[in-house]
Order: structure tokens, then sequence, then C-alpha cells
């Protein structure tokens, strides 16, 4: 599937494709004339008055007046002075997602740039050339700074990228591709730099994953349900209606969907069982997430009004001007980052607390301490828990918002900046961690589950137990675990658990 650029339309699920699955790019007719109309506004403007990026220096260098036999030099010094990001690699699929998402700005024609720096853009996308982005360097505004430029830098063919899985200096790589290296004419450099597009790249690549998070969590917790032997009576519709919450109303249809037909829940819906009601972590699960759900869409449709924004400083109008302003503030982005890790770690908290019943033979209902097969001798799944405890754990610390704090640069000219690049960094740990921690929670409800027997669990949750008895066997003498989890990690790392359910005709929201 061809993605077809044109600035306009781009969606999160556009974000992704090209981002993890590669999948090609094309810049459309009507984006290649969007930009060759901004750009003859650009190069007009470069024999008049001092213009910012255009004719002078930039940030706190804006004053300086740029004669024009140094101003093409003055954007590859810009590239390259910028280009001084530290610390490890980001992940490819974040320099993919930045490097389409730069193109799409472009493609705007609202940054004046020649429509062949967009398609230099999309021919390393499309030749799979990565630039290395180091970690830190971006404060959020001007946007990405470092990282776009670090990314630019493979456009002119210098420093190092990823290339048929191996480092390789730039230059060569695009000469392996059949490409060539592309000249920055007047504004290109600032084109380049200023904008949030690694910083939106990240948010909606952290959408994906939550979408798919917060369905698994549904359907794990109900396993988890039938290894309590707890019950689906307050998820009923009627319950849940008294409180219109969207997402919570989603969560408990989606529990419903899981635990129908279910030979362990019935088993004690009746008057024999003295409980009166189950815990916050089993009966409140809708209202955690369902929060978590509503929290997404507001963060979706700031990430969709991101992808609809030119992103930039200068900006090139229609009606020929060539204004400052501040859109490559990141803060609609950090903001969203911020609450979704809070959000998000809450998914990951509940969980914790169910699978902590689960393995309390206190508080169980009859299930061997820790799951283990030989009590004593064995340990069971007791250090599992330990493990999803330490990453909650740590996802309290980075719950808290990095998009509070700002520190002035560019001696003083850019004085509040968004952190946003921070907020969306952490917020993939956070998503990393649930992740895990919710496999550690299938792991322990597959095999409470399987300790109720002759009980046998609804046909949803039996379908889920199937699955990852594929690669983890049930409960017996202990084992190495490590890799065991691992395997349930990367179930919950793909479309499996649903795919699963699709076999069997459920399909949850």
């Amino acid at each position: 599937m061809t993605i077809h650029l044109d600035g306009p339309g781009v969606t999160i699920a556009d974000v992704a494709a090209v981002a993890r699955e590669s999948e090609p790019v094309e810049l459309t007719a009507a984006a290649v004339e969007r930009m060759a109309a901004a750009r003859a506004v650009v190069e007009q403007l470069a024999e008049g008055a001092p213009k910012y990026g255009i004719s002078t220096g930039f940030g706190a260098l804006a004053t300086v007046s740029i004669p024009p036999d140094r101003r093409r030099a003055l954007q590859v010094a810009l590239i390259r002075s910028h280009a001084a990001g530290m610390g490890d690699p980001v992940e490819d699929e974040v320099v993919r997602a930045m490097v389409f998402l730069r193109a799409r700005t472009l493609a705007l024609g609202n940054s004046g740039a020649r429509p062949l720096v967009a398609q230099a853009m999309v021919d390393i996308l499309n030749a799979g050339i990565t630039p290395i982005v180091p970690e830190y360097g971006s404060l959020g505004a001007s946007g990405d700074l470092a990282p776009l430029a670090h990314g630019a830098m493979a456009l002119l063919g210098e420093g190092d990228v990823i290339y048929g899985g191996k480092v390789r200096p730039a230059a060569e790589a695009l000469a392996a591709a059949g490409l060539k290296p592309i000249e920055l004419a007047e504004k290109e450099g600032l084109a380049v730099t200023n904008g949030t597009d690694a910083i939106l790249g990240m948010l909606c690549l952290a959408i994906t994953d939550i979408e798919r998070l917060l369905s698994q969590a549904d359907m794990i917790t109900a396993m988890t349900v039938e290894g309590l032997l707890a019950t689906d009576t307050p998820f009923a519709a009627d319950l849940q209606a008294l409180r219109p919450q969207p997402g919570q109303a989603v969560s408990a249809a989606n529990l419903r969907a899981m635990l129908a037909g279910s030979p362990i829940v019935a088993s004690h819906n009746n008057d024999d069982d003295t409980r009166v009601q189950d815990a916050y972590s089993i009966r409140c699960t809708p209202s955690v997430h369902g929060a978590v759900r509503d929290t997404l869409e507001h963060c979706r449709f700031v990430a969709r009004n991101e992808l609809a924004s030119a992103i930039d400083n200068p900006m090139v109008l229609a009606d020929g001007r060539v204004e400052s302003c501040g859109n490559f503030h990141g803060a609609p982005l950090g903001f969203a980052a911020d609450f979704l890790a809070i959000a998000v770690s809450e998914i990951g908290a509940i969980a914790e607390r169910r699978m902590d019943r689960m393995l309390d033979k206190t508080r169980s209902h009859g299930l061997p301490p820790f799951l283990a097969h030989e009590v004593g001798v064995d340990s069971g799944l007791m250090i599992g828990h330990y493990t999803a405890a330490a990453m909650a754990s740590e996802n309290k610390r980075l719950a808290a918002p990095a998009s509070v704090d700002s520190l002035p640069t560019s001696g003083m000219q850019e004085d509040h900046v968004s952190m946003a690049w921070l907020a969306v960094r952490k917020l993939r740990k956070v998503v990393d961690n649930v992740r895990r921690i919710l496999a550690v929670e299938y792991v322990c409800a597959a095999r409470a589950i399987e300790f109720r027997a002759p009980l046998a669990p609804s046909p949803a949750t039996g379908a889920l137990l199937a699955l990852l008895r594929v690669d983890v066997d049930g409960a017996g003498p202990d084992r190495y675990l490590a890799p065991e989890l691992a395997a349930a990690e990367t179930l919950l790392n793909s479309s499996a658990l649903a795919d699963a359910l699709d076999v069997i005709g459920i399909s949850l929201d």
C-alpha cells in the first residue's frame, strides 16, 4: 500500500504504516504544486528586506543580516551546528516517523522549501535509509531541532545512517541506493529542522500501541475474574448506564463479551457464595480502563489536529506574506503525552493489584500460594509478581509530568520550552512497562483458571488460554520463568490475542 503524501489527510495509521511496516511513500502532484508556489515567494523575498531564516541568522542571532553569497552556506551551517545530540540512538521507527512527518509539513506548502527537499526525505524512506538520531537534544521548542538536524544530515550526505542493517556513512548509503545528496537553499535549513515531527511521531506510535493494550487489558482482566472466582455482575449494562462515561461503557461491554458463557462464573452466581462484593481491582476495572480510553480519545484528538498542522517558523502564507509564529512549540503534544503516561500507568497499577490477589492464598479463594505446583519446594509465580511490581512502581515515577518544566535557551530568546520530547520518551517507556505487566498477569490468570478445573472458562478466555499454552506451559515444577514471560509479552506485542478471538467470532471494541 503506497501512502500518497499530499500534506493534509495524513492519519495516525499512516504514520505507523511508514514507521513500522516500511510502506512506500509518494508525493502527490498537488503537494509539489503547493511547495513550488511557496518557494517562489521565498525566492522573491530573498531579494528584499531582511527576513528571518531567509536572510538573517537564527534564534538569538536573528538580527544578524546575511549577505546573499553566504545564505546557502548559512543553511548548511545550521544543520551541522544543530546536529548536536547525545546519547544512544532513538529507535528506527521513531526516525522514520519523524522523516515522514517532516515531509508532510513541507508538502503543505507553508515552509517555502523546494519540492526536491521533501522528495529527498521520501527517497530515503523508500530506500530504507534511516538517519542515526541521538536521544537527547530536543526541548520541544523550537520543536525537535537537534533530532531533525541529525535527520537532515543524511539528506546532505553527511553523518551516519542505518542501511542494510548496518551503520554506514550517509554518503555511502545514498550512493548504494542510487541517490544523491541535496544542496539546501534559503530558508530550507529552518524548514527541515523547525518542527514537532519526532514528538508527534512518537505520540502517534504510542496511541497505536495503547489502543491495542486497552483491549488486551480487558481480555486479561476477564481471565483474572475467572481465576479469582469473581463475579461479572458489576459489569452489567444497566449498572454501567448509571454512570455514562463512554470509555467505561466500552470496557464493561468487553468484559461481558469475554465472560459470556463462562461455567466458572456461573458456578458461584448463587446464594451459596458468602462474598458480598469483589475488591476494587476487579469491580472497578471498567472505571479505570474506561478513564484511560477517554484520555486516549482526547490525545488522539490532539494528534489528529497536529497531523493537520503546518509546523515551521517563519510560515509562508497564501497571500505572499512570510511571518514568524510559535507553531513549533510542543505544549499541546507534551500535555497529551504526560496525560497519557498518567492514565496508562494506571492500567499497570490495577493489573499488579489483581495478580497480587491471585498469588496470595488468603485472598485467592482456594488457589495454591503463588500458584505453585509443590508448595514450599516451588515458588511458582512469586517473582514474576516482583517484576511486575517493579515496573508498576517505575511507572509512578515516569507519570510525573515533564511538560511543567522549562529551561531558557538561545540567549533567552527561547525562554519557555515545552519539554514535550521528554514527555513522549517516557510515555513510550510506560507503554512498554504496562505491556510487560499485563504479560505477567496473563501468565498468572491462565494458571489460576487451570487450577479451577474441572470448571471450564468461557469460550473467549479459553481461546486466550489455548493461545498462551502454545508457547508457555501450565503449572508444574519450577522452571526458568523469564522466557515464558517474554513469550507472553511477544503475544501482547502483536495482534495474536485479537486474532484468536476473531476465530471464534468475538471482536472487542
